[in-house]
């Protein structure tokens, strides 16, 4: 195993204090809670948006955490749910009295914890709505959830909602617009190695030269099947034709297009990827009205991509081109 790494049992406290040093007009870290909060928060008057899950996706969730997206973030161990007490800790920093929004991915852990501290919060009088995301078309259950998985929307949802929650928009219509933006996205993704988590100290699964997973999830999880080697064209399509049936994406409409590498694929290959989701696309009369390409829903240095896409409206276009700060977006500011 070779890594830029202190020891594995320090990895993600290690990060989070480079985040810290890096952005500290950005972010807090709350080390003893293990916790990355809003410089400025809790902001009064405005809903607080929690997310979290374990480390290894970089940049989320702790990257997307300042103005216009999450007010805080609790990141596990690699590949491991947060703790009730992290996410407790995190909606008690970003509470200004307007209840806080907890965006949860579809994984069994980080959805039963996050429920345990929505009790405990609820209890102290903080008004909390979850909101679970299940975007994933590659499969029904995996080794980690019961239905579909959370992924690529998540980070899109958090960027829309943001933007919305910044107006001080009250919590039952920050929360209806993150139950519209998932039920309105689809994601699927694909590798092509497998990933080592420090831990372990030895790939997560055995991937021959020749072949790739077609659905996989982002911890390693198997995927729809194992097929040989294809071209780009090939995969592209192999993702994208799903995601646009399930969405029923029809002529004439509108998307948010998401190419999101996981961790090890060069800036230069997600690229062609998106042309070739463009042809796709542009072949149905959908129009690609918004888009992000890059590694923001990593599974550490797994080669690999993921498409997702949204269908969008006026309103959703409106909170996405919303200013944001953070470490890993920013624009309008």
């Amino acid at each position: 195993m070779k890594k830029l790494i202190n020891s594995p049992d320090s990895v993600v406290t290690d990060a989070l204090a480079g985040m810290q040093a890096l952005h500290p007009e950005l972010i807090h870290v709350d080390f003893e809670n293990q916790i990355v909060v809003r410089a400025d928060a809790p902001v009064r008057g405005k809903v607080g948006l929690v997310s979290g899950g374990g480390s290894g996706h970089e940049p989320m969730h702790g990257g997307f955490v300042g103005h216009g997206m999450l007010d805080a973030a609790c990141p596990g161990a690699v590949f491991t749910s947060p703790v009730p007490d992290q996410m407790l800790a995190a909606t008690r920093a970003v509470d200004g009295g307007a209840g806080v929004l907890h965006i949860v991915k579809n994984y069994t852990g980080d959805v039963l914890n996050f429920e345990m501290a929505a009790e405990l919060a609820a209890a102290e009088g903080i008004e909390i709505v979850s909101v679970v995301t299940n975007d994933d078309v590659a499969v029904q259950d995996s080794l980690y959830t019961a239905g579909r998985r959370g992924v690529g929307v998540t980070v899109l949802l958090e960027k829309i909602v943001g933007g919305l929650a910044e107006t001080g928009a009250p919590l039952n219509q920050v929360a209806d617009l993150a139950r519209r933006v998932n039920a309105q996205g689809r994601s699927m993704g694909m590798a092509l190695t497998s990933c080592t988590v420090p831990a372990a100290g030895k790939p997560t699964f055995d991937l021959p030269d020749d072949e790739m997973e077609i659905g996989i999830g982002i911890h390693g999880e198997p995927g729809r099947r194992r097929v040989k080697l294809a071209p780009a064209s090939e995969i592209t399509e192999m993702l994208a034709n799903p995601i646009i049936e399930d969405l029923g994406l029809k002529g004439g409409e509108r998307v948010l297009a998401f190419v999101n590498g996981m961790g090890g694929t060069p800036l230069i290959e997600l690229y062609v990827v998106a042309n070739e989701l463009t042809k796709i696309l542009k072949g149905r009369s959908i129009t690609i009205a918004r888009s992000l390409i890059g590694n923001y829903i990593t599974s550490l240095e797994m080669a690999g991509c993921s498409i997702t896409l949204v269908r969008l409206d006026d309103e959703l276009i409106r909170y996405w081109d919303a200013p944001v700060r953070t470490p890993a977006l920013r624009w309008g500011m």
